[in-house]
């Protein structure tokens, strides 16, 4: 019986014996070429880019502010001139950590406040949006929700006064992970404290309060956006007079958690994150581009993309049936697409921004328990003026606007016990059939759990078209 050791030794010296056979493989493949990757190649072009760029920075060929120094090249956020910011000098309390010691929070305005203060309107953001809602004079380029704000919109500017901010731990203009510790003179980096939905909307509230704003005419929010408003109304009832939460959801699914995992997976697994200290090196632009690729896919729809892309080459003189050599670069359309979303996106938005709010968007859940486990309570509770039993709700009110789920979600309970703050506040809830990331049972588990809540003034439409979750924009 041989040994481990002796078969691995004759395995080792088989291939000798070949001879000239062996000779002859190995002479082949010397004088073959070695095959190339454009696609691969990119990541190494845009890394010696950001290396040049850094050193013509250095030698003074480019003027930058000083706070970004190193080869990473500014956001694109908008203009701090185009932008309002507010201070608060004051230690801010935290869910998960003690406090940071101060923070800012960049914000736009749209329309006039009325002389009672009674017509704001505060819109919050999505994951990576700045507060750049809609054009303003000082900034005269489309916003990410253009076509929604203005005279005669959805939100209509002859009669509201609309407010949208930077979350904090964002990148565009409000404090996150880029900005300096006024503790240490340096960037917070993945020292900054661990965030959550509501610290979010406590910070917008505090902007409120410098702005002399008692009570919101309505929060409004999108995606990320519509957890906010759910937030703002579970934590300041009596201060929020309608929510609308728009493909949102009040507890983070595990499909929509594993998404965004996997997007901080490939982002951290860059080497230029540098356990999130790349602000004077390299920033992890390959993790961030592979990142945005996945989170594109959850923002929109197979179907569109069949309708839009089909299986098109990107090589229109080929066709999929061609007998042309397949490349492991991109071919489809649908491919060229993906590589082109992470490319414009992988140097605009902070990496340790996209880490930290994914992570707070995880975090986010209004069961009962897990309030419970946070030791968060409303500012004031607010209560209906006449609250219909729970065999009342199921039996007229809680599925008037959508089938009765099949198996409702063991959840659902806590979940109504969790939303008992927001029994009293009228509420806007829309879904899109073809969302992936919040999936329309999460939106009709929100309007179930607010009527089982004894909210009975609960509206609930869902929203056709192929265009998935980014239907909302």
């Amino acid at each position: 019986m041989y040994s481990r050791a002796r078969t691995l030794a004759l395995a080792i010296r088989r291939p000798r014996q070949l001879g000239s056979h062996q000779v002859r493989w190995s002479s082949q493949c010397a004088t073959q070429s070695q095959p190339s990757f454009p696609c691969v190649d990119a990541h190494a072009a845009r890394e010696s880019r950001l290396i040049a760029e850094s050193a013509s920075r250095s030698r003074g060929a480019a003027s930058y502010p000083s706070d970004d120094s190193g080869p990473e090249p500014p956001y694109a956020r908008p203009s701090p001139l185009s932008y309002n910011v507010y201070h608060h000098p004051h230690p801010f309390p935290l869910t998960y950590s003690a406090s940071l010691p101060s923070f800012d929070i960049a914000y736009e305005t749209w329309g006039t406040m009325s002389p009672t203060r009674d017509n704001v309107i505060l819109l919050q953001t999505g994951l990576s949006a700045s507060s750049h809602a809609a054009s303003t004079p000082l900034n005269p380029s489309p916003g990410w929700w253009e076509k929604f704000i203005g005279p005669g919109r959805a939100l209509d500017t002859s009669q509201f006064f609309v407010i949208c901010s930077n979350v904090i731990g964002g990148c565009y203009g409000s404090t996150g992970p880029s900005s300096i510790d006024p503790t240490t003179g340096q960037r917070y980096a993945t020292r900054f404290p661990i965030l959550s939905i509501f610290d979010m909307v406590k910070a917008q509230f505090a902007l409120l309060d410098h702005l002399g704003v008692d009570r919101l005419y309505a929060s409004v929010g999108s995606s990320m956006g519509a957890m906010q408003s759910l937030a703002a109304g579970w934590l300041f009832p009596n201060r929020v007079g309608k929510i609308v939460s728009i493909s949102g959801t009040a507890r983070s699914s595990p499909g929509s958690i594993a998404m965004r995992y996997a997007q901080r997976s490939v982002l951290m697994a860059d080497p230029n994150w540098n356990n999130g200290f790349y602000y004077d090196g390299l920033p992890p632009h390959t993790g961030m581009k592979l990142a945005r690729q996945i989170a594109t896919i959850t923002y929109r729809s197979g179907p569109e993309w069949d309708l839009r892309f089909g299986r098109k080459l990107h090589d229109a003189s080929l066709t999929d049936e061609s007998q042309t050599t397949p490349k492991l670069c991109p071919e489809f359309m649908i491919e060229t697409y993906l590589d082109h979303q992470g490319e414009q996106f992988c140097l605009k938005f902070d990496a340790n921004s996209l880490l930290y709010v994914s992570k707070a968007m995880d975090l986010f859940d209004l069961t009962l328990p897990a309030i419970k486990r946070l030791g968060l309570s409303p500012a004031q509770k607010s209560t209906p003026s006449s609250s219909p039993s729970v065999e009342e709700v199921q039996a007229t009110a809680l599925l008037k606007s959508h089938p009765p789920p099949a198996n409702p979600p063991p959840h659902l309970p806590e979940l109504a016990k969790g939303l008992r703050p927001l029994a009293s506040t009228p509420t806007l809830v829309l879904g899109v059939q073809s969302d992936i990331l919040f999936p329309v049972e999460q939106q009709r588990e929100v309007v179930d759990a607010l009527r089982l809540a004894g909210n009975s003034r609960v509206s609930y439409f869902e929203l056709g078209g192929v265009w998935g979750h980014d239907t909302f924009l």
